[in-house]
Formats: structure tokens, sequence, C-alpha cells
């Protein structure tokens, strides 16, 4: 039987499989079908990751020192495919694509979010070289540049309002009128004076070049007028998909506490509404998407798997 099973690749899932191999357990597996790294490893540049600053590194460069780190102290890799994590008796049964099983006496949940695309022509095409889902990570590229936000929800002008502290002009376009995000977070970035409003328009187009995003095409839904904006990047802020289907019993509920959104509810310590089970990274709630925050939160899950199993042995 496993001390661990750990269900994602990612930082969280990566850093969980150093805290627990680092502090002594034996037999901890981490499931991840391709190559650790997750998300991180398609952005083109890393600047934002404390203590690393090495200009010109890839996100795939900077993951490769995680793998190797955690692998030198005993973690160990099965690129499969896991399709349920369910609790039987005291213990975790991960069941993998095809019915294979393995037990463990604990479980580590780091299949995080993936964001969602708005479907727009060029968006594919141009995703990494002026489209972003992430301000916090990418605004410093488009430092005094015009850029646009798509969407209208509460992410969408919350970074809005950061990327206008970075670049010269925000342009938020929305397909309606009327905005999903708070009352009072609409009115605080409505008095930013770089920060324009393009309502009831969709983007039907992103446009660019060999150097990236160039501009998009517009449509207003109410007159139909076609227009240009000339803009050097585009964010695109339409929601997140929760990769939490290996939580879900066979009826479609879920095995532990989650939120409207589907995201998984846990404490500070990352435990989540089942004994034993834990959770780090973008599938939890309240989480803040970035490549730190998933790493504490599984040196935090590690740490306390760790107590978990000295206390029951």
């Amino acid at each position: 039987m496993l001390d661990c099973a750990i269900i994602g690749g990612g930082p969280a899932g990566l850093t969980a499989g150093l805290y627990t191999t680092r502090g002594g357990l034996k037999n901890v597996v981490m499931f991840e079908m391709g190559m650790p790294g997750g998300q991180i490893t398609q952005s083109s540049e890393i600047e934002n990751y404390p203590g690393f600053f090495e200009h010109g590194k890839t996100g795939m460069d900077f993951m490769d020192g995680w793998q190797e780190q955690c692998f030198h102290f005993g973690l160990k890799h099965e690129m499969k495919k896991v399709d349920r994590v369910s609790k039987v008796d005291d213990h975790f049964v991960i069941t993998l694509e095809g019915g294979e099983e393995f037990e463990a006496k604990t479980a580590i949940v780091c299949t995080g979010s993936t964001p969602k695309r708005a479907g727009v022509k060029g968006e594919d095409e141009f995703f990494g070289r002026g489209v972003s889902t992430c301000a916090t990570c990418d605004g410093f590229f488009y430092k005094n540049k015009k850029v646009a936000v798509l969407g209208g929800g509460d992410t969408a002008l919350e970074e809005a309002h950061y990327l206008s502290n970075i670049c010269s002009e925000v342009y938020v376009i929305h397909r309606r009128d009327q905005f999903r995000a708070s009352p009072s977070t609409v009115e605080r970035v409505k008095k930013i004076p770089n920060i324009k409003f393009i309502t009831d328009t969709i983007v039907e187009e992103i446009l660019g070049d060999n150097m990236g995003v160039t501009g998009v095409k517009l449509k207003n839904k109410k007159t139909e007028e076609k227009s240009e904006l000339d803009i050097s990047g585009i964010f695109v802020f339409v929601g997140h998909n929760v990769n939490n289907a290996v939580l879900k019993n066979e009826d479609g509920s879920f095995i532990c506490e989650v939120n409207e959104q589907g995201q998984i509810v846990v404490d500070l310590s990352m435990k989540t509404s089942v004994e034993g089970l834990f959770v780090a990274g973008d599938i939890r709630i309240e989480a803040p998407k970035q490549v730190v925050s998933a790493a504490g939160d599984g040196a935090v899950a590690g740490l306390q798997v760790i107590s978990y199993i000295q206390e029951h042995v």
C-alpha cells in the first residue's frame, strides 16, 4: 500500500512529492499522464517566481529542476491517467484508466483548473504570443502598451485593474452591457482613467504577425457595426474548468465537499471534508492561480500527510 498517492504533476503535485519523500515517507507515487510541470511549462518566460530571475528562461526549463529534485528524494512517477479516487474503509483506492487499482493511506489531489478558451479565431494561434490568461504572469511584458481584457466577471475586472498599473491603456471588452462582476468591483474599475469599456461587443478575430498580436476585429452586437482595435495583447478571462473529475463517485456526486463552482473546499491545512484526503493548487477554493501559491499548497499538504500518517500508525 502506498503511503501517499499524488494525483497531478504540476507545481503543487511536485512540491507535495518533495515534502512527503524528503520528510521520510518511502512509498509515494505521483500519477501524471505526461511529463510533470503543469500549465506553467507553456509559458514563454518566467519572471515572477521569488528568487528566480533568469531572463529568457521558459516555463519548461524552469520546471526541469523541480522534477530532478523530487525524483532524487524518492518520488516515483506513474505516467498513467487516474479515473477516480475513492475512500474505502480507512484507505483510498486509486482507480486508473483501464481498471488497474492502487491502494494508498492518503491522497493529495493536485489536478488544477484549466482556463476556458473564448473560441475566437486566432486565439490558439497566438496563445503565448499576445494571448494570455494570466495578467499577473504576463502583464509586465506589456508595460506602457495597449492591451484588451475579454470578459465581464470579477476576475476580468480585477485583472484589468491590475493591468492598468502597467499598461498605457486597457480595453475591457464584454458581450453585454451589464457585468457579472460585483457592483463594488465595477464601480471601482470605472474610476480608473486608463481603463476603457467596450460593451455589447464581441471579438470576431485576434490579429497578429510573426511577432505576435497586433489587434482585434470587433463587432457590436446591437448595431452590428464592425471595427478594429490596435493592441499588443489580449487577456482572456471567461472562466475556468475545475479539473475535479477524479473526485466524483460513479453516480456523479463528489466524495468531498465542493462549492458551486466545483472547487474543493479546504481549510488552511489543505484538508478536505474526507479524513486523509488533501488537495493543493488551483483545484481548491480561493486559489490565486500562481506557481508560488500552488507550491506553497503542495508543501502544506505534504507536511499534513506526514502528520496524518504518524498519528494513524
